[in-house]
């Protein structure tokens, strides 16, 4: 252990937000606590630690990410706008100040070093293709061309945190999981199953949609009846694939 892998870091609770490294966190600085702890920051390293603050169970995650500030734009009334990276992962081993601003003791984590590198490689191919397959039906549901982003990672550890960011929806019990796992083959695993799970549901939605667009344009069910509009069943077989 070398004198970097314990120290002190200010902290900044936001609900629901999941910083994974690598990832760009906009934030805007209004609160006057916050609004120190960014001087102070500034004048130092440009770091500090984005944790999640659970609203309903009114507690701060153990495990956060560092942010690093890229660039700051101060207003005249000393508001800020502020641009981050996601850096190391933390453990908040203890909360040494609360006031103005919550400083903590933390140690950085890392993932494991992994048994197999082929493996994990194969896994994150794997996980790239179910990735690939959502995006697809998922353009192919709305009527709308989509395609994955060129500067994708392609490294299973960056690519494991890079899908981590990016999941959609109230997710955020996922990500704080998938944050705190230190098994990169673990996490893609898990966003795998997820990826499946989607994917399978799409594939299912898709054939429901092609399905009812065949018989609303010939005008008539597979038993050769007259379907009228035929809408309302075709939405209430949409929504049974949802549940």
């Amino acid at each position: 252990m070398t004198h970097l892998a314990v120290r002190e870091l200010p902290l900044f609770p936001l609900p629901d937000v999941v910083l994974f490294p690598q990832e760009v966190l906009p934030l805007h600085i209004f609160e006057p606590r916050y609004r120190m702890m960014l001087r102070s920051v500034l004048e130092t390293d440009r770091r500090f630690g984005v944790v999640r603050w659970d609203p309903q169970a009114q507690t701060m995650a153990a495990v956060g990410c560092c942010a690093e500030i890229l660039q700051c734009q101060s207003q005249d009334d000393d508001r800020s706008n502020i641009v981050t990276l996601g850096q190391q992962r933390f453990r908040v081993l203890e909360v040494v100040r609360e006031a103005p601003f919550r400083v903590a003791m933390v140690s950085w984590i890392e993932d494991e070093s992994p048994d197999s590198h082929q493996l994990l490689t194969d896994l994150a191919a794997d996980v790239t293709k179910a990735l690939k397959d959502v995006v697809d039906l998922t353009g192919k549901l709305v009527g709308k061309t989509t395609s994955l982003p060129s500067d994708l990672p392609d490294l299973p550890r960056e690519l494991s945190f890079w899908i981590g960011s990016h999941l959609g929806g109230p997710v955020a019990d996922q990500q704080q999981a998938l944050l705190e796992i230190t098994d990169t083959g673990e996490r893609l695993r898990l966003e795998y199953d997820l990826l499946d799970q989607t994917r399978r549901q799409l594939a299912a939605r898709t054939v429901l949609k092609d399905t009812f667009q065949q018989f609303d344009e010939e005008g008539q069910d597979p038993a050769g009846d007259d379907l009228g509009d035929g809408r309302g069943d075709g939405v209430g077989a949409d929504e049974d694939w949802n549940r």
